[in-house]
């Protein structure tokens, strides 16, 4: 069931995010469509092939791909007053985004009896790697790379998953909320990470 709900949470947010990020870039309904599945589906992609999964599971879930379409048609099609609020809604959605899919992650590696270090790099890439599909397909630098802090919350959920601190759904769910809120918090205060330039 924990794993049901962070799926589909996941998804549906990282759809919704690809869709108006795809209408901000000026993009047609198939474009919306092509980056709200690429983004939607992008991480559990990129989980699958670091764990190994077998990569054709992603098409068995009929159901979340007609939600997925539903979303991106729904996004399409809202009014255009509404998108005024995706500067302060849509980090909310990216950031459910980013802990559903980095503790889906986490989880996944765990189960398949992997290392630490692997278990951080599955929270980090399938946490982000929507989120990068998605910038590098609207022709943007990865936000993850550049700008504020993003992956670290996917990958320090990762450490707490890996050192075995995360035991049943209430504690899962605890932690989905704390990423998100740490996203939030970060974003909202401008936090970021050290930088140097060279140029």
């Amino acid at each position: 069931m924990t794993w049901e709900v962070l799926n589909i949470i996941g998804t549906l947010a990282f759809a919704i995010s690809g869709a108006i990020i795809a209408m901000e870039e000026d993009y047609d309904i198939l474009g919306v469509q092509v980056l709200g599945f690429t983004t939607a589906f992008g991480g559990s992609t990129i989980r699958n092939l670091l764990i190994g999964i077998p990569i054709e599971t992603i098409w068995t879930q009929g159901d979340l791909f007609m939600a997925v379409f539903l979303t991106n048609i729904f996004v399409f099609l809202i009014p255009k007053r509404w998108l005024q609020y995706w500067s302060k809604w849509g980090i909310l959605f990216d950031a459910m985004g980013l802990a559903s899919f980095a503790i889906q992650g986490a989880l996944s590696a765990v189960h398949t009896g992997a290392t630490l270090s692997a278990v951080l790099v599955a929270a980090t890439l399938t946490g982000s790697g929507g989120g990068m599909i998605r910038d590098v397909l609207a022709g943007r630098r990865p936000m993850i790379l550049h700008e504020d802090i993003y992956a670290i919350w996917a990958t320090l959920g990762g450490l707490i998953i890996g050192l075995g601190f995360i035991q049943g759904p209430w504690a899962t769910g605890a932690l989905f909320i704390a990423i998100v809120t740490m996203r939030m918090l970060s974003e909202h205060f401008k936090w970021k990470l050290p930088r140097r330039s060279i140029s």
